[in-house]
């Protein structure tokens, strides 16, 4: 079965911005697509805005006139479910409303043929659930694009309580012949990215709330310094605030009310004050013509010495880039070893942080200490973010600065908060992702591969983790959960396995990172 459905005729059930962008996906592929909406326009209201869209790349140079029109001649509205009968494969992306769901494919089970595969397009309800109105749940599975779905690579395909095997092989075949990235997971809330993604938001609201710092610096922070291509609250100004909020609202009831995915009150507060971000022009930026750009708060320019002699210790293998740049400016003596990686320049400790404060260490070590954030790439983020010791002399912390200013980086000086943000932020995702693999959810190859591809993660969570060292993050998250002592920063148990040496025997990165 598994390519029966590479030259079958398609069914999308909506004509929405989702459904049209499917129709064409398959349409792109050679597909015959008949497009179904209950409101008998809105089909053929749907291909005429995708016309004009195409046909203006067409006169841009953009794409090819010919194959933009044969493209367009495969997509057909149609204005009744019987229209359907010749279909192998139906697509439905209605309303997120059970009931809706599970009457419309209890229809189509009187229309179409039982070997039609059955596919649901939701990012919130249980496969199972949807399935379980049909007489035959066997064929019933979830096939879940990203937004805008022709550009949008990830498909994740969602396995019911009673999806055939059959059924997610033929669409995982499908999805690579549209040349998609498909992911296979169970149903379950949020199935891969909108449960494993919570944390990216959940961090940097948690800061804001915390008042660690302005939302544009927080932004700075994960995305010129961490690597991330968007910051969290631009993301949702983008997303819509109304949206991102109730994903999360969703995955936290769904979870029996785990602090893992509770919502942000600072987030609820835009919500309730119609603040949604850029589709009204006001979220936590403002859109409207002429308001100012808002600007992150980097460290002014250091006119100190810089430090004469550098001494480098450890392995410093996770920290991509950051030994040779520490290398530029000062004299550098190496001294590797099997430890965590660490600095001292002049007397000042400047490490990694480890979920604990900079004054905290300081105060263990008896030396002034800097503490800087993550970064998946540190020679070419064009930003770093640092923390300091409250014992700090001035002269520590401006000379530090002096030297990352020097290598060409911005400095983002942050209060000394555990973990800064980058770090608990990919800590915590990683913690998430490996929680998904420890109850075979999904494996860890297409976790990886579904943050990648669906939210554009630069490294997956997990070969992220697998970077730094399982025993380095189930530190940062001790030290996370001893100073908060709540629930929401607890080490998952196949993170403590993996920090203990044990590696399940089906635990592979191989396929996971964006390189796959």
């Amino acid at each position: 079965m598994n390519n029966i459905l590479f030259n079958a005729d398609v069914a999308v059930i909506g004509a929405g911005t989702m459904g049209i962008g499917i129709a064409q996906v398959a349409a792109q592929a050679g597909h015959c697509v008949f497009v179904y909406d209950i409101a008998p326009d809105a089909g053929q209201k749907a291909l005429t805005a995708l016309s004009a869209r195409l046909n203006k790349r067409v006169a841009a140079g953009k794409a090819d006139a010919s194959a933009t029109a044969e493209l367009l001649a495969r997509i057909v509205p149609v204005t009744t479910l019987q229209a359907l009968r010749s279909c192998s494969l139906v697509i439905e992306a209605v309303a997120e409303r059970l009931e809706i769901k599970q009457s419309l494919f209890c229809e189509l089970e009187a229309v179409c043929s039982v070997e039609t595969v059955f596919a649901s397009n939701t990012s919130s309800l249980s496969i199972t659930a949807i399935a379980s109105a049909l007489k035959h749940p066997q064929r019933m599975a979830g096939l879940h694009f990203f937004n805008p779905a022709p550009l949008m690579k990830l498909v994740e395909i969602v396995r019911g309580l009673e999806t055939a095997p059959e059924v997610l092989a033929a669409l995982r075949a499908l999805a690579l012949h549209w040349d998609k990235k498909p992911v296979l997971c169970c149903s379950t809330p949020g199935f891969i990215v909108n449960r494993v993604a919570r944390p990216f938001y959940a961090e940097t609201l948690r800061a804001l709330e915390e008042q660690i710092d302005t939302p544009a610096t927080l932004d700075a922070v994960l995305r010129d310094a961490g690597g991330f291509a968007m910051g969290p609250l631009q993301l949702t100004d983008l997303i819509g605030q109304d949206v991102n909020y109730a994903v999360t609202e969703s995955v936290f009831r769904a979870f029996y009310f785990d602090t893992r995915f509770q919502p942000s009150l600072v987030q609820q507060e835009l919500v309730l004050a119609g603040h949604l971000g850029r589709k009204n022009g006001r979220g936590f930026y403002r859109y409207d013509e002429g308001s100012p750009v808002v600007e992150a708060t980097f460290a002014p320019a250091q006119t100190m010495p810089l430090p004469q002699q550098i001494v480098l210790h450890g392995d410093w293998s996770s920290l991509p880039g950051l030994a040779q740049l520490l290398s530029k400016n000062a004299s550098t003596v190496m001294n590797s070893g099997p430890t965590s990686p660490y600095a001292c320049m002049d007397k000042v400790t400047f490490m990694l942080s480890n979920g604990k404060s900079a004054t905290r260490i300081a105060a263990e070590t008896g030396n002034p200490v800097v503490l800087f954030d993550l970064s998946v790439d540190y020679a070419n983020a064009s930003a770093i973010a640092i923390g300091v010791a409250r014992q700090n002399e001035e002269r520590h912390n401006a000379a530090v600065i002096a030297l990352l200013q020097s290598l060409g980086k911005q400095v983002i000086v942050l209060p000394d908060y555990p973990g800064l943000l980058t770090l608990r932020t990919v800590a915590m995702l990683c913690n998430e992702a490996l929680d998904v693999v420890n109850k075979n959810i999904a494996s860890a190859a297409d976790t990886d591969t579904a943050m990648c591809y669906g939210v554009n993660y630069p490294l997956g969570p997990l070969a992220w983790g697998e970077r730094l060292g399982w025993q380095t993050l189930l530190q940062v998250m001790d030290n996370l959960n001893e100073f908060y002592g709540e629930p929401r920063y607890r080490p998952m148990p196949l993170l403590r396995q993996l920090a203990a040496g044990f590696t399940p025997a089906d635990f592979s990165l191989s396929t996971g990172d964006r390189a796959a």
